[in-house]
């Protein structure tokens, strides 16, 4: 596992709180993990993708 220390403003902590509620999930770091997957299905190259 990576750890990350990362600065955002109010709107996308706002944002990240919202996808942490709406989804069901525990923290941040899940919700960051989530729009990361989500991104990564629908824009990264079938031979991009890890």
């Amino acid at each position: 596992m990576v750890q990350s220390i990362i600065d955002i403003n109010e709107d996308e902590d706002r944002i990240l709180n919202i996808v942490k509620a709406k989804y069901g999930l525990k923290n941040k770091s899940q919700a960051v993990a989530f729009i990361t997957r989500k991104y990564g299905d629908s824009f990264l190259e079938p031979e991009l993708k890890p």
